[in-house]
């Protein structure tokens, strides 16, 4: 066979794979104005319908794009379920516009997507299968056989692996791929001329069995039997194991039926440790491969492609930025573990025999509550996650190169989300594993930026913080140093620096949050030198020396914020030494905020009043309702009040403001 190398193509972006991730991923591309290859090794469309439903959060998605009327639109898709239990998916928020679930079929979707991805411009190569892969640090290099058999060569800035569970891009670029293999399957048939009943989830004594009747005389057939494992086989099941399969759960007989198509997949858990190795990404079951329950691995798959085409494009305008671009790993791989634990939950239940009855039933006796339904209802919809979207064209991470083509009239204009307000940001909160120093922390990574999670001891409180953050589709770490004690500032930069190289590639520090603290609550007499010492070092001194350490981290434009107390306001003499340590914060401000006003550095402090930091005394009525009386509003403040205020400091909304002491005590210092 000959060898025909092509002459090397420059294009920005090479997809490889022609599903329907990979399609939606080219539109996005081609919208924000980068030029795209996609590879795709199959020489005509697929005719096989894996995946045909569509959940609340991707209609969204595709209706800002003008895809759904070219969909058909599609019909509702009936009602839901969680691991075989009914369950209505308009539960998630019936005021949505697309509350539920949508009917279409993979074929039908991949046939609007590739078809609006080249109407923008997107180079689609069929017959193409990648064979190798070199990511030379400033390019990708991508080898693949043709149509004719030979050789083709491209160079493309990046590379994206949308190829499915069995990833080629993931397998040549050596990503960590950790996870289960399948213990249970179910396998599948489209079956042309048998008349069965329908039934959904049908639970027998051997198993469980699906028949949905679809147009043109098709019955799609679903069959598990409980206990089995997958078959030892190389490829697709004969449509003889199904058929006895089927007989053996149900006691009927399809043999008599016509296969139009046979498949099986099984309750394989995997997700790859990073979405982004150097320049090569993956997005959908490249990424993550589970049990393709309820439609999630489709939906999953497409948000995927729609946070990461805007944030890749935005690489090849005249302002690229590289954070933007790891946000895209920080953003989808949280939402995919906690999809994958969804799915596995589900599985459980669905294809457990049984033993898994009594969950069963007590799952069915949960779900009978709202509150339960409409948890439920948003994880399957995807609208308990955070969008990240693109901003509306014209904005500066949106705006392609002046040499890309114009993206056509298809260009949908987006609403921005808080999730873009920080995005690309990064953040160290001192104190941050519990009461204000927590919810400033959730707060930031709320509105998109990374944080540093601090805590000198109580780590599992930090971990715990973390692990919210990423729950919400944020993205966190913990650094763990004690503060006040020599070596403090070296180790908790170490740290540091350590876990933003690792995400960012950098050891950039936008904003730094002073918060960590420590109270005296004792008489004047009572207060001791060791105690006087350990409040100033803790409260003063480490704060100082912390912004000096961080001086070299911050870029112009860069956040300080430090936690005061109205304590420096107003007088509580069980408090002295500690208000005198928050009186040396206020001046550090000050005088930080001369220093660093050339460089377009603020520096602002604020002053919580009396806040619930979850001390027992906050459990006392009669003593909660004294402190309320000292605020003009009558209640005591939340941590979430404070984490607000030092929100808006860290944006952008804030940038004419320095050296400022911003009174955030709900009016205790108004006086009676």
């Amino acid at each position: 066979m000959s060898t025909q190398v092509s002459t090397a193509l420059d294009t920005d972006v090479v997809v490889v794979g022609a599903g329907p991730v990979g399609l939606l991923l080219a539109v996005e591309l081609r919208t924000g104005g980068a030029r795209v290859t996609v590879l795709e090794q199959l020489d005509e469309p697929t005719t096989e319908s894996r995946a045909s439903t569509l959940h609340a959060r991707t209609m969204e998605l595709l209706d800002e794009r003008g895809l759904v009327e070219e969909l058909g639109p599609p019909p509702p898709g009936g009602p839901g379920h969680f691991g075989g239990i009914p369950l209505d998916l308009t539960a998630a928020d019936p005021g949505h516009r697309w509350a539920g679930q949508w009917k279409a079929p993979q074929t039908r979707i991949e046939e609007v997507l590739g078809r609006r991805a080249v109407e923008l411009g997107a180079e689609l190569r069929r017959g193409h299968r990648v064979t190798g892969l070199v990511d030379r640090g400033d390019h990708v290099e991508v080898e693949a056989v043709g149509p004719g058999g030979g050789t083709v060569r491209l160079r493309c800035s990046h590379l994206v692996g949308c190829d499915g569970e069995r990833s080629t891009v993931r397998r040549l670029a050596g990503f960590d791929f950790p996870g289960s293999e399948a213990t249970r399957e179910l396998l599948r048939a489209d079956v042309a001329g048998i008349d069965v009943r329908p039934r959904r989830f049908e639970r027998y004594p051997a198993g469980l069995a699906i028949a949905a009747p679809f147009p043109g005389g098709i019955t799609r057939i679903m069959v598990h039997e409980y206990g089995r494992e997958p078959a030892r086989r190389t490829g697709a099941p004969e449509f003889a194991e199904v058929v006895d399969a089927w007989r053996r759960v149900t006691g009927e007989d399809i043999g008599h039926g016509t296969p139009v198509w046979v498949n099986a997949f099984g309750d394989a858990c995997r997700q790859v440790t990073r979405y982004r190795q150097g320049r090569v990404l993956l997005a959908g079951d490249a990424a993550h491969v589970q049990l393709p329950v309820g439609g999630q691995a489709l939906n999953l798959g497409l948000q995927d492609a729609a946070d990461l085409g805007w944030k890749l494009a935005a690489q090849f305008s005249d302002r690229p930025d590289p954070a933007l671009l790891d946000s895209y790993h920080a953003t989808r791989h949280p939402i995919g573990r906690r999809v994958l634990g969804n799915i596995t939950a589900q599985a459980r239940l669905l294809l457990g025999g049984p033993e898994v009855e009594p969950l069963r039933a007590v799952m069915g006796e949960l779900m009978e509550k709202a509150p339960v339904r409409r948890h439920l209802a948003a994880m399957i919809s995807g609208l308990d996650t955070p969008r990240s979207d693109r901003p509306s064209p014209g904005t500066p991470a949106a705006a392609p190169r002046a040499s890309a083509p114009p993206s056509r009239d298809h260009t949908p204009t987006r609403r921005r989300t808080t999730m873009e307000r920080l995005t690309g940001k990064t953040a160290l909160v001192t104190g941050s594993s519990r009461g204000i120093g927590r919810a400033i922390a959730l707060r930031l990574a709320q509105e998109g930026a990374l944080v540093a999670v601090h805590c000198s001891a109580n780590r599992d409180a930090a971990d715990e913080v973390v692990a919210t953050i990423e729950k919400d589709g944020g993205r966190a770490f913990v650094v763990q140093a004690e503060l006040g004690v020599p070596g403090d500032v070296h180790e908790l930069f170490l740290q540091l620096e350590e876990g933003l190289r690792e995400r960012t590639g950098g050891t950039e520090l936008t904003i730094l949050v002073n918060n960590a603290g420590v109270m005296g609550g004792v008489a004047p007499e009572e207060v001791t030198p060791e105690t006087f010492d350990r409040l100033y070092a803790v409260n003063a001194k480490a704060p100082f020396f912390i912004v000096q350490r961080a001086l070299k981290n911050l870029p112009s434009g860069g956040r300080i914020i430090n936690i005061s107390s109205g304590l420096t306001r107003f007088a509580n003499p069980q408090e002295i030494a500690y208000a005198m340590t928050k009186g040396a914060i206020d001046q550090l401000t000050l005088h930080f905020a001369k220093h660093l006003g050339p460089r377009g550095i603020t520096v602002n402090s604020v002053g919580p009043g009396i806040t619930n930091n979850g001390t027992p005394v906050f459990d006392i009525p009669e003593a909660v309702e004294q402190m309320a009386a000292l605020s003009v509003f009558n209640r005591v403040g939340e941590p979430r009040d404070i984490a607000d205020v030092v929100a808006f400091l860290a944006g952008d909304d804030a940038r004419w403001i320095t050296g400022s002491y911003l009174d955030a005590s709900g009016g205790t210092l108004l006086g009676g």
